[in-house]
């Protein structure tokens, strides 16, 4: 199992620098985005193969060697590689699958903005990541080229926030905003900090779990000073928080920046409640307050990927109680067609008795709270 990145280095590496390695724009530039890079480090499987067999690919792929070297390159069901190498399964539609599962063109009043629920907006400034997750929800658009960065490309979604006094909230997303620099997302920061009405800035990103070299002490500096502001982060599973993972961390956490992680649930990869309260009591190590654990989008190809509703709801069933309540989770679903996030976690409450609800705790035990009609 090559999982230390020590070994991997020595093995694939072994000329590259520290300085090389711990530089985010080399992890990016050395990235795995073919075939015949994979092979380099992997002996793919059937699947893996048929998935690059064919002509038209759905959703592109990149891998840097910091995340390469999380994986047990010699297990074709490793959880990192499942989640990140593609398979022939995403050439397959599955009935309730769409392309845009979350209906944000439905809710696109401008270039770049999708405006769904009232006081908030997403504002999705890239559609580059330094890797892609093949549970993508915006798989139809990221890596293709097609949202380009500059400050005019996103003055026309700045207008209209301005024109809408309602919208306190402002999540950058994309693809990944950290792929910008430095000085692009500290102009982004300030256009946004400069509209009186906003009031929270959050930014969504998984850099500091694939490409952690990324969260440098000039980046971190940057964005302190443009709070109020949250990361809204993603994790997978527990590999991910590697010792330079956990560094990055502690110092956008130093730094007072709250960062809230979010999960997606996927088969083989973390369904499990052992995987789950692993991955959430290490991010609470980390200063990371485990948010959401989310149902997978029901996007084009990712059959292979889902779960039912039912083991989610096992899975918090069995954390509750078991580990701190800061490491439960709220489990979700994200409405297809643009209803928004509805929690679906476990029931709790079995019925009525009169003017006393039926409660069943976290062993099953029952127990009566007054609470009258």
């Amino acid at each position: 199992m090559q999982t230390p990145s020590g070994s991997f280095r020595n093995t694939f590496y072994p000329n590259v620098t520290d300085a090389e390695w711990d530089d985010w724009h080399w992890q990016l530039q050395q990235a795995a985005r073919d075939r015949a890079a994979l092979e380099r480090f992997l002996t793919l499987s059937e699947d893996e193969v048929a998935f690059f067999d064919r002509a038209e690919k759905p959703f592109p792929v990149s891998i840097p060697p910091h995340y390469l070297s999380l994986m047990d390159l010699d297990d074709g069901s490793d959880p990192l590689r499942l989640a990140m190498v593609p398979r022939q399964q995403e050439h397959v539609t599955h009935p309730g699958e769409r392309l845009d599962p979350l209906g944000e063109t439905d809710h696109n009043p401008v270039s770049r903005i999708v405006h769904t629920y009232p006081h908030k907006v997403l504002f999705l400034v890239t559609d580059f990541c330094a890797t892609y997750c093949r549970y993508c929800t915006r798989a139809r658009s990221v890596g293709s080229g097609d949202w380009p960065t500059l400050e005019r490309d996103w003055q026309e979604a700045l207008d209209y926030i301005r024109a809408h006094p309602e919208i306190k909230d402002v999540l950058i997303s994309g693809g990944d905003p950290l792929t910008l620099s430095d000085a692009r997302l500290d102009m982004l920061l300030s256009a946004l900090r400069d509209i009186p009405h906003v009031e929270l800035i959050r930014i969504g990103t998984k850099l500091p779990a694939v490409l952690p070299q990324r969260i440098t002490p000039e980046l971190v500096a940057m964005l302190a000073s443009h709070g109020p502001l949250w990361l809204s982060v993603h994790y997978t599973h527990v590999r991910e928080l590697h010792p330079a993972a956990r560094a990055a961390c502690d110092r956008l956490a130093n730094a007072g920046i709250p960062m809230m992680s979010q999960t997606v649930l996927l088969k083989g990869v973390n369904d499990s409640i052992e995987a789950i309260r692993e991955l959430n009591e290490t991010l609470l190590l980390c200063r990371v307050k485990p948010y959401y654990l989310h149902m997978c989008d029901p996007i084009v190809g990712s059959d292979h990927f889902k779960v039912p509703l039912s083991v989610g709801q096992d899975i918090i069933r069995g954390l509750h109680g078991h580990c701190t309540g800061y490491a439960v989770p709220m489990l979700m679903i994200d409405a297809p067609g643009g209803g928004g996030k509805v929690p679906v976690g476990p029931h709790y409450i079995e019925g009525r008795e009169g003017d006393r609800l039926v409660l069943k705790n976290y062993v099953g035990d029952r127990y009566f709270y007054h609470d009258p009609l």
